[in-house]
């Protein structure tokens, strides 16, 4: 396990009154509705409610794929929300790894090549170092045996621990989580959240998750419920 690059205290990431609107006309939907948010270091923050309330937007936000119509983004109190798409792509690759409920590994790619490619592409290691990091994180999170299979030869599970491995690539300062359980089984999904919550804590990275699953949000430290594209008491 590597030694932890950050303090566990402090703010990972945090935003102010954002406002999203999608569609045009008679269709145009005010899907965030002035929402603040902050993401502490070490911390596992849940984000529920019910379909369309507006949890995978505010999730996509706050990982800069998208941009609010309005209101502020920090990330490590730099602020990225009126960011250039160049700035804001060197930020999701230095400071936030993602974790979706399907994860995208690319097939044709073992597990270790799959865990190094953010690696690759922020270009701070030597390819021996990348190896060697690749290999770390996948004894982490149990399948340093399994590192030269291509996802086709691993189950459900064993890819999720890989997209796991792959967001924690570069020791970002903040996980997002879009329902990182949700196509899996209860087994499954419990042995994912306690390994990403563990892995996370352990190097005081901000976890931030969107969960339909009651048990896996009452495992967090801090429950956000949300309705209408706001969070409610």
């Amino acid at each position: 396990m590597s030694a932890p690059t950050q303090p566990h205290t402090g703010l990972a990431l945090r935003c102010e009154k954002l406002h999203r609107y999608l569609g045009q006309g008679e269709g145009r939907v005010h899907v965030l509705r002035g929402v603040s948010f902050e993401a502490k270091r070490g911390h596992v923050t849940a984000i529920v409610g019910p379909s369309g309330c507006g949890k995978s937007t505010l999730l996509y936000l706050l990982g800069l794929l998208d941009q609010p119509d309005g209101g502020s983004i920090w990330i490590r109190d730099r602020l990225m929300s009126n960011s250039g798409d160049l700035d804001r792509t060197a930020a999701r690759g230095e400071h936030i790894g993602f974790v979706f409920q399907f994860h995208f590994l690319m097939q044709e790619f073992s597990a270790l090549d799959n865990v190094m490619m953010p690696m690759r592409k922020l270009g701070r290691l030597s390819e021996p170092e990348m190896e060697a990091r690749a290999r770390s994180l996948l004894g982490d999170v149990g399948l340093g045996e399994k590192a030269h299979r291509l996802g086709t030869q691993l189950s459900g599970g064993e890819q999720q621990r890989v997209a796991i491995a792959r967001a924690l690539a570069n020791q970002p300062a903040i996980i997002l989580a879009d329902e990182p359980t949700g196509n899996l089984d209860v087994r499954n999904s419990g042995l994912i959240f306690d390994l990403l919550t563990r892995l996370a804590k352990e190097n005081g990275q901000a976890v931030v998750l969107v969960t339909h699953n009651p048990d896996i949000a009452n495992r967090c430290d801090e429950i956000k419920p949300m309705r209408d594209g706001e969070f409610v008491v």
